[in-house]
């Protein structure tokens, strides 16, 4: 067994702010500086303050890419004009910004567990515990990277059970103390964003065509994919994860369409969430269609704070002009 390398040693806030300063940061009040790495952490902060360190460059002053991810190197270092007071209003910024995407993913949560109860439902109320309703082959056995015999429509039959069982929701309880088998529209209460959106990508096509038509969407892999990253969203969101500058190793999937088309999300935006936000506002309005969420967000997103290496391009923006609300038809 290979032998890990000592930690680093422990440091107190004082000493962390003195290494910050003689990295070249601005401290305008080390004390107040003190209470925030306090307050905060020192690693979640840093986060944020990261793309502010320079780059490693070689003789010809070219960056130095790392031999195992092909990402720049970064020194220790900050660039000039890096202030502590700017990393931490960014680090505020990317709270703010978690806010109303927590509102949005509740709004499309909720409408989905509606659709899929009553599409599937109407077939029989005990349908998502029938595995007549799922795709074949995600119903057989599979063999993992480690040799593991696994079977997806198990797995998430196990999952949600869990999840109801552990569940306090009124409904529930009322079936639970009644003795009454819970019927679709009652169970998926119980299911979090993961469960939800996992039964949506196992079920079979047909099913999947109704209630991908109920948000006005014809390509069901394209909503799957924006389902999982919207959960993966989700749970950043909900744990007070980063969102800022956050990138997808795939690009999302689009579809046809005038809105697509208007918007021609490129390559970085597809990966970074200026494109989830764009999935996420085309399934708001199927939603709701007097929705003022995208102006509330764009406003959000041109308060973003200046800092040294932390452009709107970091969230996927087009320019650098702030948030692009002709495209969104707001003001």
């Amino acid at each position: 067994m290979q032998q890990l390398a000592p930690p680093k040693p422990f440091r107190a806030y004082s000493d962390l702010v003195t290494l910050l300063i003689a990295r070249g940061m601005e401290v305008p009040d080390p004390q107040r500086a003190e209470r925030k790495l306090a307050q905060i952490g020192y690693y979640r902060l840093s986060g944020y303050w990261f793309p502010a360190r320079d780059f490693v460059r070689n003789d010809q002053q070219q960056v130095v890419l790392c031999n195992v991810t092909n990402k720049p190197l970064r020194q220790s270092q900050f660039q000039a004009g890096t202030s502590f007071d700017d990393a931490v209003a960014l680090y505020l910024f990317d709270k703010r910004l978690r806010q109303p995407m927590l509102d949005a993913i509740e709004r499309i949560e909720i409408h989905l567990r509606t659709v899929i109860a009553h599409e599937v439902g109407y077939h029989n109320p005990m349908a998502y515990t029938d595995v007549q309703f799922i795709q074949p082959k995600q119903a057989e056995p599979w063999t993992d990277a480690s040799g593991k015999q696994r079977n997806t429509w198990t797995e998430w039959l196990l999952r949600q059970q869990g999840l109801v069982n552990r569940s306090q929701e009124d409904c529930i309880e009322w079936h639970r103390k009644a003795h009454k088998a819970i019927p679709f529209w009652v169970a998926v209460e119980a299911w979090d964003f993961g469960t939800l959106s996992k039964y949506f990508e196992i079920l079979k096509g047909n099913h999947q065509n109704r209630i991908a038509g109920r948000l006005g969407i014809q390509d069901t892999k394209a909503l799957t994919r924006w389902l999982r990253e919207i959960n993966t969203l989700r749970n950043r969101c909900a744990h007070h994860t980063r969102i800022w500058n956050q990138v997808s190793a795939n690009p999302l999937p689009v579809i046809a369409g005038p809105y697509f088309q208007t918007l021609a999300l490129d390559h970085k935006a597809l990966t970074r969430l200026y494109g989830l936000t764009s999935i996420i506002w085309h399934l708001i309005q199927c939603i709701g269609p007097s929705s003022t969420w995208i102006q509330q967000l764009a406003d959000i997103i041109d308060s973003k704070p200046s800092l040294p290496g932390c452009p709107y391009a970091a969230l996927g923006l087009p320019d650098e002009t702030g948030f692009p609300r002709k495209l969104f038809g707001i003001a």
